[in-house]
């Protein structure tokens, strides 16, 4: 299991993580890897975590702290530490990928992970192509995107969704994605968004590829794989194993009852509630009672439909940090 952190908030993120992941991985099955940025040309300032009391929390739920350099990314997209990352990890060695923000919530052995088919997030809505009223339209963009790849773009495709709606063509949230081998996925992955991000098509002219750049090379790499959107159960991660919730704010206000309480649990011991209260979002909405607070605004059975939404409402009321 990987993740990456780095000073700042990712650090206090991935205590949370930890200390989920500790709590059910009682059969010691599988090992968590913590992956950070090293100091170089392309961040201004350290990314290592700098306190020790956070980094003795990490390793005491069984975190190993391993370093990577950043030669291609950096603070100019720090989203892009997920993809160098992977080359900090053994070769040949299966290996599943979440987002610091993110809640293990069960055991990570009744996830049926089929490592030769490689597969991500689908919980993820139409951020990335903004389509203009000229075109060029999804499958002219997708396509395009494919072909530069040299991969089967037909294939891809989910033909049950109608053509132009962006569900029929393959796209992931990158909160989490695995396959047999860090190393070749991670080699991929990088070749894929440097082309993408150095020498796109001429169909992503007028597209931004930021901060989507990893989503937009994602499912390229795993349909090139051998994978697709149907390699896993629905409902286990992003659902009753693993919980993405992207921001506290966000966790308070839509996730279940028992994702709040577990949040709590793991934030309560001493130990623990030292070093989060540090950072402001995470004592305020935890220890504050802010979370409660925000909770009380909504109603998780009629939610909004689209995350912005309710981020909207949060930062109306006061509640949104992050």
């Amino acid at each position: 299991m990987l993740i990456v952190a780095q000073d700042g908030r990712l650090a206090f993120e991935a205590v949370l993580f930890a200390a989920s992941f500790a709590r059910f991985n009682r059969a010691g099955r599988f090992r968590l890897w913590v992956a950070e940025p090293q100091p170089g040309p392309l961040w201004p300032k350290d990314p290592r975590i700098a306190d020790a009391a956070i980094r003795d929390l990490l390793t005491g739920f069984g975190a190993r702290i391993v370093p990577f350099e950043s030669r291609h990314f950096g603070a100019t997209y720090p989203i892009g530490n997920k993809i160098e990352a992977l080359a900090a990890l053994p070769e040949g060695e299966p290996f599943v990928f979440f987002d610091t923000d993110t809640l293990i919530l069960s055991d990570l052995a009744a996830v049926p992970f089929d490592f030769d088919r490689p597969t991500a997030s689908l919980n993820c809505e139409d951020t990335w192509p903004k389509i203009t009223l000229y075109g060029p339209g999804y499958t002219e963009i997708w396509r395009a995107l494919y072909d530069q790849e040299g991969l089967d773009f037909e294939t891809s495709l989910d033909r049950g969704q109608p053509e132009g709606y962006w569900r029929r063509y393959l796209y992931f949230n990158a909160g989490f994605f695995f396959y047999r081998c860090p190393r070749l996925f991670g080699a991929r992955f990088l070749a894929t968004a440097l082309r993408i991000r150095d020498a796109p098509p001429a169909q992503l002219a007028g597209q931004a590829t930021q901060p989507w750049l990893d989503q937009i090379a994602l499912p390229l790499v795993i349909h090139g794989l051998g994978g697709g959107r149907d390699t896993l159960p629905s409902g286990l991660l992003d659902g009753t194993v693993s919980c993405h919730y992207r921001s506290l704010p966000l966790l308070y206000a839509r996730e279940a009852d028992s994702t709040v309480a577990l949040l709590e649990a793991l934030a309560a011991p001493n130990r623990v509630k030292k070093q989060l209260k540090r950072y402001a979002p995470f004592r305020h909405m935890i220890y504050h009672g802010r979370g409660h607070k925000a909770r009380a605004l909504f109603d998780r059975a009629a939610l909004p439909k689209r995350e912005k939404t309710l981020r909207n409402q949060l930062r109306k009321a006061g509640y949104w940090m992050r």
